[in-house]
């Protein structure tokens, strides 16, 4: 009888501690996928205003002294609006410089024939691909500005003229409002005629102003 009571309790002790066993050991829990992670893409719609400075170079042509090359610094402000539909964006731009851009010759002219030009705008039509905050975009439409024709103690002359522009640039953005640019702009001014005004009865001319401008600049959009 007491083997019977010893066995009985044997496996009742056995028993137990299996059930321990088995609530030690925690159910795992829910199998949770990782979620991907959302990535923002950028949107160039928006009005934006910014600042530009650069370089120019190019040529200026007198009738009566022939061709002088010109250079010289730019700096302004710059204002538009994108809008995109898919990854293309279609957008209006315009801005207004500050130029230093002047070239003289000595030619058939001993005090030199300067051309000068003290303003440069431009508005223009811009059509870009979105890569994200990457945008590449070719750019055209029309030029407006000063050129002056001066002789060293002559009189001197000038005319607002206008003209047209085409070019191609890369913009990308840094920040959620902040965007940064670099383009070339080939812009020609057309041709006025200075007269005797040029140098005084000097020479008798019409001057024309052409130039290959490499700017940089950085927008705000809205």
């Amino acid at each position: 009888m007491k083997r019977v009571v010893f066995a009985f309790v044997a496996l009742a002790a056995m028993t137990a501690i299996a059930a321990a066993a088995d609530l030690a050991r925690r159910a795992p829990g829910p199998f949770y996928a990782p979620q991907p992670a959302i990535v923002q893409i950028y949107n160039w719609t928006g009005f934006y205003i910014g600042i530009n400075g650069g370089g120019g170079f190019g040529s200026s042509n007198w009738d009566s002294t022939g061709s002088r090359n010109v250079s010289g610094g730019l700096i302004g402000g710059t204002a538009g609006y994108n809008y995109q539909f898919g990854q293309v964006v279609a957008g209006i731009e315009g801005d207004i410089d500050w130029s230093g851009i002047n070239g003289s010759t000595t030619n058939l002219c001993p005090p030199g024939c300067k051309t000068s030009n003290t303003w440069l705008a431009t508005v223009r039509g811009r059509l870009g691909y979105a890569a994200d905050r990457f945008m590449p975009y070719i750019t055209g439409g029309a030029a407006f500005g000063n050129i002056k024709a001066s002789v060293p103690g002559f009189a001197q002359t000038s005319s607002d003229n206008s003209g047209w522009t085409i070019g191609a640039g890369l913009e990308a953005a840094f920040a959620p409002n902040w965007t940064a640019k670099v383009e070339y702009l080939y812009v020609d001014l057309g041709t006025f005629n200075c007269g005797l005004n040029c140098g005084g009865g000097l020479v008798t001319d019409n001057v024309s102003f052409h130039a290959n401008l490499l700017r940089a600049g950085v927008n705000y959009k809205f």
